[in-house]
């Protein structure tokens, strides 16, 4: 697929507000290792591939499904949908990811999709046989409180060895919403001073055709 858009963004979308109430639910949830597909089962893992894990992602999340989370946020992955000019079939949300830095933590390179649909047995049954098709990075926090844990991107048309890396700087200012195909590679580089808080919605649909 070619695009014109590889993310789209609303500045200073969410209020103030809005943002610290997020922040304050998410924040009294009870908080969990952020994971990884492959390294899903933590119980599980043994030392070296705890290791290998945190050498890839390394934050504490919470999961978030208050309906009116979705309503203030819902509104600005359809607009931009639209007028990326993506037009992706959407139908169900996954739950709201709600993701705390602190200092050097981060999350390297990854994409949100998988390479096969969601089981025809999984426990949501929206979300049986979709794919994740947008991804939504929501900020949360004052860019003046941390440092680091940047938001960026690598697209794919970018000549070979040469990855075109951009700053997301359209994400810094508190409140402001980022959309992007959740096949496109991104990272969050360490957070180096404060803490960073950011909220994640994947929206789905059937799979490309």
């Amino acid at each position: 697929m070619n695009f014109i858009n590889y993310y789209y963004y609303f500045t200073k979308a969410l209020s103030e507000k809005v943002c610290d109430d997020i922040i304050n639910l998410g924040t009294n949830r009870k908080k969990e290792i952020a994971r990884t597909r492959q390294f899903n089962n933590l119980e599980k893992l043994n030392k070296k591939q705890k290791k290998d894990l945190f050498q890839i992602r390394n934050s504490n999340v919470a999961f978030l499904d208050d309906k009116w989370i979705y309503k203030h946020i819902s509104p600005y992955i359809n607009e931009a949908n639209k007028r990326a000019g993506w037009n992706f079939d959407l139908s169900w949300s996954e739950s709201c990811q709600f993701t705390k830095y602190s200092k050097n933590q981060f999350y390297d390179w990854h994409c949100d999709s998988d390479r096969v649909p969601y089981s025809q047995n999984h426990s949501n049954k929206n979300l049986r046989g979709k794919i994740r098709k947008l991804s939504v990075t929501v900020s949360l926090t004052d860019p003046t409180k941390y440092e680091g844990g940047n938001l960026e991107f690598v697209f794919p048309n970018s000549p070979k060895n040469k990855k075109k890396i951009i700053k997301c700087k359209e994400a810094l200012p508190k409140g402001s919403i980022i959309v992007f195909p959740s096949f496109v590679y991104h990272r969050v580089t360490p957070v180096t001073k404060g803490i960073r808080h950011s909220l994640v919605i994947w929206t789905c649909g059937n799979p490309f055709r």
